[in-house]
């Protein structure tokens, strides 16, 4: 790194706009407390709309008390674990809120996850209560003999309509698979009744910025979920952060459009976190198909939106986007992988929006990275500039430790009060991402312009992004070796149309095995989340190896490239 351009002195922070600041002055308060704040300045405003109902700041700050009230009851404690698998609901939010506030960790978990997945984030978590959907009842009352959950708490997508929804749903739902009957069991109970039973006064608990307060599993290119240790401080700080980046966002007057999945990070901070934090109204969108985003915006009329690229795409080419006004939506912010400059170019003339890029991991809380929010200052391509209090680096591939001179590519480093504390149960995988005086390793390749805008050129691990969600290889590949027909499976990302990256899997059987694609592909389903489903699989008689034996994966996809081309 020449002395021009070194990396401690933050070549980036001449590009920030004129009110964004290079350094914070945090408020040392956690999430439950910015939660109760909104409550009381904001008390009949909606924080929260689900399919027209609506739950306003005091509603939500009672509700969270009552759940919070339940939890100590049935037992947990300051430290203990409670997994949540919900999709974006008002439960969701109230669950979350609540384990917080009396002091537990919170563990989200994505509800397309298979029963094989789920079974190793409860027990590494070491969860002890449970809160999911009715659809997923009887499939976790199965499942829980092998965990430590105790307790099941089960909501249904009608237990929050407004009138006449509220009376339509129990006719209608289960025909079309929107609710199910829960068998009876110990310990199992609907979530009405649970917050009905209970007084809005949880115990006072003290939680302070050092304090656990989440478990987000991520995928792991050994194949390993690894549990994300995020305090209280990365929590709290992170929001402000993503606040100080978007000053133009007034307190109390926005509307958020609450559609990323908040069991992924980026979601919990931008999508949830971000509104609950700012006092704003919060739409939430269960199931961010097109036809319901642009429905959602049209109805509620969003001012901030964060999507994901395939959803921006999908919206974009719905067959209603010319008869839809999408005219209140001022800022967009996109993340999980690059957007089209053409998909930038034509949402922006729909809404008169400014779209800003950022990057992230969920060590990171996930935000590190944003654009200017300013059409002039931004860079198309870019992952953006570091945000507020948050250094970066690129250092040398060979050794890890050298800075690499502008323009230069290597392996991201980022250090900032977003970075986790480490990872759970795995002191070795710890220390082999976070260094003693706190730099993270991201494993992706990257490269910094003289001005301090920073582009991601390569990822070091071989991670798929299929549709906004992170789908490792290693997964799919141990589900593969796990059918008797199948010898060796290697898993690759190609180009999707719609998804951006799809998992495509070549496989060779064993001697005088026979399979078709369909057997596999069938043993894959019963294995696996339906996202990480292999859009193809590809027979060999042999795969490409190093002179040790190992696979070579880049070599697969570099074929798989070429053929684009």
């Amino acid at each position: 790194m020449t002395k021009e351009n070194r990396y401690e002195d933050k070549p980036w922070i001449g590009q920030y706009e004129g009110n964004v600041k290079d350094k914070l002055e945090y408020e040392r308060i956690c999430l439950p407390e910015f939660l109760a704040r909104s409550a009381r300045n904001f008390p009949d405003q909606p924080a929260l709309i689900f399919q027209g109902y609506k739950m306003t700041y005091r509603q939500l700050d009672e509700a969270v008390n009552r759940f919070g009230a339940a939890l100590h009851d049935f037992g947990i404690k300051k430290g203990d674990s409670v997994a949540i698998l919900l999709p974006n609901t008002i439960p969701c939010v109230v669950a979350y809120y609540a384990i917080l506030r009396i002091g537990g960790v919170a563990v989200m978990n994505n509800p397309l996850y298979s029963d094989r997945e789920l079974d190793h984030q409860f027990n590494d978590s070491g969860a002890k209560a449970l809160v999911t959907l009715d659809l997923l009842g009887n499939r976790m009352i199965d499942l829980r003999p092998k965990t430590r959950i105790k307790q099941i708490i089960y909501t249904t997508l009608g237990d929050y309509l407004p009138f006449p929804k509220n009376l339509i749903f129990p006719l209608i739902a289960k025909k079309k698979k929107l609710a199910a009957d829960v068998r009876p069991a110990e310990n199992v109970y609907k979530w009405k009744a649970v917050l009905e039973k209970y007084p809005p006064e949880p115990p006072k608990t003290d939680i302070t910025f050092d304090d656990t307060a989440m478990y987000q599993y991520t995928g792991g290119t050994t194949g390993v979920s690894k549990g994300v240790i995020l305090t209280h401080a990365n929590l709290s700080q992170q929001v402000q952060q993503v606040a100080g980046w978007f000053p133009a966002f007034k307190v109390g007057k926005e509307v958020m459009l609450g559609a990323l999945p908040f069991f992924h990070v980026f979601g919990l901070s931008t999508a949830m976190n971000l509104a609950i934090y700012r006092g704003w109204t919060d739409v939430l969108v269960p199931k961010p198909q097109p036809g319901p985003l642009l429905e959602t915006i049209a109805r509620f009329r969003p001012s901030f939106v964060p999507l994901v690229p395939t959803m921006y795409i999908g919206i974009l080419n719905h067959p209603d986007i010319g008869k839809t006004d999408l005219t209140s939506v001022k800022g967009c912010f996109s993340g999980s992988s690059p957007l089209p400059v053409e998909v930038i170019r034509d949402f922006e003339e729909k809404t008169g929006a400014v779209i800003v890029e950022g990057y992230g991991l969920t060590e990171t809380t996930p935000v590190t990275h944003v654009n200017p929010f300013n059409k002039e200052k931004r860079k198309i391509g870019s992952i953006g500039l570091p945000i507020s209090d948050t250094e970066c680096r690129v250092v040398s591939l060979e050794d890890g430790v050298t800075d690499m001179p502008v323009n230069e590519p290597g392996e991201l480093l980022i250090r900032g009060p977003q970075v986790m504390k480490g990872y759970r149960n795995m002191p070795e995988e710890t220390a082999g991402v976070l260094t003693e005086d706190g730099w993270l390793h991201t494993g992706d390749i990257a490269q910094m312009s003289k001005e301090g805008y920073f582009y991601i050129v390569d990822r070091k691990k071989d991670l798929i992004i299929s549709g906004g969600y992170n789908v490792y290889p290693r997964d799919i590949d141990e589900v593969f070796y796990e059918h008797p027909k199948v010898q060796e499976a290697c898993t690759v990302g190609i180009p999707h149309p719609s998804r951006g990256e799809a998992a495509k899997v070549f496989v060779v059987l064993k001697p005088n095995a026979t399979a078709e694609a369909e057997e596999l592909m069938a043993h894959c389903k019963e294995k696996l989340a339906k996202y990480k489903w292999p859009v193809e699989i590809e027979f060999r008689e042999e795969l490409p190896k190093t002179n040790v034996g190992k696979i070579l994966r880049k070599d697969l996809r570099a074929e798989e490239l070429a053929k684009q081309k």
